[in-house]
């Protein structure tokens, strides 16, 4: 297990074990993000660990063309009772991804830490939210990074019905229009199979990162 010290390398993917884990430590500095995102790697840890950074082979991804919308959620877009923004409450975004309860989930890898650093991502353009309204409240959302071709999901909230998946469809349709081909999912859960996602060899992610 490699043990990241302040310099801005890491180990070869290869190095990860069978569960992806690459590396602990280092920090969660703009730069490193970057270059982690940028090379098929992620941070992923408890508030009260070491850092850890993973790249998982196989990779859990979205093609935007293959998002499957099922016949309640179609039922509650059809209501318009959401309207969906894009970048206007990014902060706000990221704190709820970190406080709303998820069942099975004692605790948050969200970080104040993990939330300051990608709040500096999305002042340099990186970090991208995307937030659902219901009214005036903000109701449900994701965050993420856009890298070339690739949109790296990160998060997602919701605290009423639908609205986190109202977020990831009108992710999807900016995705298709824009020219964004694939939505990093990075693990496997039942969850995101039924949404359409699929497991793809790490290779296969690393060359869709490399696109332009």
């Amino acid at each position: 297990m490699a043990f990241l010290t302040e310099a801005l390398v890491f180990p070869p993917l290869e190095n990860a074990n069978s569960e992806g884990l690459l590396a602990v430590g280092g920090d969660l500095s703009a730069d490193r993000l970057l270059l982690a995102y940028r090379n098929g790697i992620f941070p992923w840890f408890n508030e009260d660990s070491l850092i850890l950074w993973w790249s998982p082979d196989p990779r859990m991804v979205l093609f935007p063309g293959e998002l499957k919308i099922s016949k309640s959620l179609k039922r509650t877009l059809k209501k318009n009772i959401y309207s969906v923004s894009r970048n206007r409450s990014f902060a706000e975004v990221i704190e709820k991804c970190a406080a709303v309860p998820r069942p099975g989930q004692g605790g948050t890898w969200i970080t104040t830490g993990m939330q300051e650093a990608y709040t500096e991502l999305h002042h340099r353009g990186f970090a991208v939210s995307y937030e659902v309204w219901k009214g005036t409240e903000l109701v449900g959302g994701l965050y993420g990074l856009q890298l070339g071709q690739v949109f790296c999901g990160e998060s997602m909230f919701s605290t009423a019905s639908d609205a986190s998946k109202v977020a990831l469809v009108q992710l999807a349709r900016d995705c298709r229009e824009n020219g964004i081909e694939l939505i990093d999912c990075q693990v496997y859960t039942s969850h995101l199979e039924s949404l359409g996602a699929a497991e793809i060899p790490r290779e296969e992610y690393l060359q869709w990162l490399k696109r332009k």
